[in-house]
């Protein structure tokens, strides 16, 4: 079955129930068919070609969330562009997919408009088409399962991005995972409080499926969420714990009724124990959170408000969900028993068909049928996941990814910068803050600030460091690597005596 059948079928048992709303409009579920098959219609009129690559970014509205179900309705490929990425990245990234249409809004448009690829404004271009093919009916779905669905970038670099290739039977795992493990159902209402670019874009048919509602806040800020869900009878939110930080802060200034809220969902992020429990104290038992990676969306392993509840489970990642084999492997290969530590790897549906025209990086990160997702874990007796460190040295910054050398190319493109070292540090409101160390080149003179403002014109304010490091040398190993971890220890130790 392909993805976008889930959220028809829901229609046609559904019709009249409210599918979508915002503070401009309701949408039943006919209606939301009639649009997504009248949006389809245009991007088949646009370019028939199935597995047509269609880039689709802005800011989250109704409009973006039609674009994406009609992208997946015309047998598309769906390419998302997350605007708070820098322009440079963007532009490589539509570079590099090539696709034949855009659907933006304004303010994309305005940023891509070099691009040399045809735009379609998501506001005025799917009014017109709603109107042009209004009697346009649902599109049946053709292809394999394990045709691509979409192309999600893992992060930019400054020569070629990385595509993570999911297909038609990934996000139809996903959909049926999320169903047991959430026990998602018609009654159930989904506050799009994450970009839908983003992680929000995992729960939308899993919700739809269901014949749930979809609700859009009047704003992305802390206040605005605890109204919508107060308001709307919010059951479930996904957010980083970035923002569910500042949303139990606002909670504690100015409560609000919150009693409908049956699922908190964090992911993206890892969330320490102390926060979690300050979570739980203020808003309750809600607490649950999932464990994936873009090469196998969202829902490698999950773990619930019950079972989070429980205090052994607190820094758990949770089990291993129902179509999903997880084991942990040691250096040679070999799969490791409960409580010895190794590479956490992944077989099943969810897994990706790998990164778009790399094939050498697809084959060093699938090996023997096994993802190997560069996470540091151990299985506890009870056959609970923990994550114990990444092999990896991305950054996960406020629940966006974030690769030290796509900073590290910025910062060693400015005159001044003789060499640099990115890295990530333990921070209580990101999750993980980006810092960046760097030396001068003899005689040369930079302003801190200046760095951090080259990179957020570049790569977008996620990936800026939140603070420069000047140092006489960096720290190295024997064989001359760079040692982070060094820095990183640097870091911590300044900030411990400046607290003592």
């Amino acid at each position: 079955m392909f993805p976008i059948q889930f959220f028809f079928r829901a229609a046609e048992r559904y019709p009249d129930r409210v599918a979508v709303k915002s503070s401009e409009e309701t949408i039943t579920y006919r209606q939301l068919v009639h649009r997504v098959a009248a949006s389809a219609a245009g991007i088949h009129a646009a370019d028939p070609t199935y597995q047509a690559r269609i880039a689709v970014g802005g800011a989250n509205s109704v409009h973006h969330l039609v674009a994406i179900l009609a992208t997946l309705a015309a047998g598309n490929i769906w390419v998302p562009l997350n605007p708070r990425n820098g322009t440079p990245e963007l532009l490589r990234m539509v570079e590099f997919t090539s696709p034949s249409l855009l659907l933006v809004d304004r303010d994309l448009a305005l940023r891509l408009k070099d691009c040399g690829q045809k735009m379609v404004s998501l506001e005025r271009g799917l009014e017109g088409w709603s109107r042009q093919f209004m009697d346009e009916r649902v599109p049946v779905p053709t292809g394999a399962l394990s045709d691509v669905q979409a192309i999600k970038f893992t992060g930019g670099t400054t020569g070629v991005p990385k595509g993570v290739m999911q297909t038609y039977r990934a996000w139809s795992t996903t959909i049926v995972t999320q169903w047991r493990e959430f026990g998602f159902d018609e009654n159930d209402r989904f506050l799009i409080s994450a970009p839908l670019t983003h992680g929000a874009s995992t729960y939308l048919l899993p919700i739809l499926g269901a014949g749930g509602m979809l609700v859009f806040p009047d704003e992305l800020k802390p206040a605005a969420i605890l109204e919508a869900v107060q308001k709307h009878g919010i059951t479930t939110v996904f957010m980083p714990p970035t923002l569910i930080y500042a949303v139990v802060h606002e909670m504690e200034l100015n409560p609000r009724d919150t009693q409908s809220l049956k699922r908190l969902i964090y992911g993206a992020a890892p969330m320490p124990s102390q926060k979690v429990r300050e979570v739980q104290r203020v808003l309750g038992n809600v607490l649950a959170t999932t464990y994936g990676q873009t090469e196998a969306p969202q829902i490698i392993a999950c773990l619930g408000s019950q079972e989070l509840a429980d205090p052994r489970n607190i820094a758990s990642v949770g089990r291993p969900t129902l179509m999903t084999d997880v084991r942990i492997m040691g250096k040679e290969g070999e799969m490791l028993p409960p409580g010895e530590e190794g590479e956490v790897v992944v077989r099943g549906d969810l897994v990706m068909a790998g990164y778009w025209r790399m094939p050498e990086e697809t084959a060093s990160t699938i090996r023997d049928g096994w993802l190997h997702t560069g996470d540091i874990g151990l299985f506890d007796e009870r056959g609970f996941l923990f994550l114990k460190d990444r092999a990896r040295d991305v950054i996960i910054s406020g629940g966006f990814n974030v690769y030290p050398s796509d900073v590290e190319a910025v910062l060693g493109r400015h005159p001044a910068i003789f060499d640099c070292a990115v890295f990530g540090v333990e921070d209580e409101k990101w999750g993980e803050a980006v810092h960046a160390a760097v030396t001068l080149r003899p005689g040369m003179h930079v302003e801190k600030d200046d760095l951090i403002e080259l990179v957020k014109a570049e790569l977008g304010s996620v990936k800026a460091p939140k603070e420069v490091h000047v140092l006489e040398a960096l720290p190295r190993s024997s064989v001359e690597k760079t040692l982070k971890s060094e820095l990183r220890k640097s870091v911590l130790n300044a900030r411990s005596t400046a607290s003592s």
